[in-house]
């Protein structure tokens, strides 16, 4: 998530969507819980965890992305909606927002041995991110050797050419505490683009007429990871904006849904 205008296409941000069926905790803070979508039956169910953009800054939550995990609960996906500590938010930033997602992926596997969710397959766990959430679910998928399946939605991939190109008021450079010059090591440990993930399948999705998070930047991801024998595929959306591709009740939602669906039942 990103821009701050109203429109037709980003209207679900004002939607309140139907409730969560349990909220959990995996930290301390006031942002470290997850809201946890559980579909009808015993399951076991495969697991989506579900991190939502906003350029990394606190004024967005997790609230918007509440009908994108109710659609997928009613496909029979179990969802995990994550809040995180954001910029403005004590500890949020590099490496706090980072950290907090990946306490958040912890908590789901161990909501297994624990006995919180026991309807939950997390064998098959795909972890999908929107807009900044992309940037994190593949960050995660990183740092995290077991995750397999990864889905990023408009991401921030590229964090150098996001700060190149001043995206949303220099939102990568709040977030990462600075330019490239000043802390290349955050850049470094954060972009995706420059972390290699050879263990996971990963799918993008990226609309051409998004003006939030341009194209180019999954474009360019996937034509280089796919050199360095990655496993990338990009799924482009012609004349699809930023908000689109995560309400249900868009166009295109059944290409997005469709993917998920394969993620989860490999």
């Amino acid at each position: 998530m990103a821009t701050e205008n109203t429109s037709s296409a980003d209207d679900i941000l004002a939607r309140i969507p139907p409730a969560a069926d349990k909220r959990i905790r995996y930290g301390a803070g006031e942002q470290q819980f997850g809201d946890v979508r559980l579909p009808a039956g015993h399951g076991p169910h495969p697991i989506v965890l579900f991190i939502h953009g906003g350029y990394w800054r606190a004024k967005y939550d997790l609230v918007h992305t509440g009908h994108f995990c109710n659609a997928l609960k009613l496909a029979g996906i179990a969802t995990w909606n994550v809040e995180y500590r954001r910029v403005g938010n004590p500890g949020g930033g590099w490496p706090g927002t980072f950290e907090d997602v990946r306490s958040a992926y912890h908590a789901v596997l161990d909501s297994q041995s624990q006995g919180t969710l026991p309807a939950l397959d997390v064998k098959n766990l795909c972890v999908v991110g929107h807009s900044a959430g992309g940037q994190l679910a593949l960050c995660l998928a990183a740092h995290e050797p077991a995750i397999t399946r990864v889905l990023s939605l408009a991401g921030v991939l590229d964090l150098r050419r996001g700060w190149n190109l001043h995206l949303s008021n220099d939102a990568v450079a709040e977030y990462l505490g600075g330019s490239p010059t000043e802390v290349p090591e955050h850049y470094r440990e954060a972009s995706p683009i420059d972390k290699p993930i050879p263990h996971a399948v990963q799918k993008l999705i990226h609309g051409t007429a998004d003006d939030s998070v341009p194209y180019e930047i999954s474009q360019n991801y996937a034509e280089r990871k796919k050199k360095m024998g990655e496993n990338v595929e990009l799924i482009t959306l012609p004349g699809v904006g930023h908000f689109e591709i995560i309400d249900p009740g868009s166009a295109v939602w059944g290409k997005v849904q469709q993917t998920i669906v394969e993620l989860t039942r490999k």
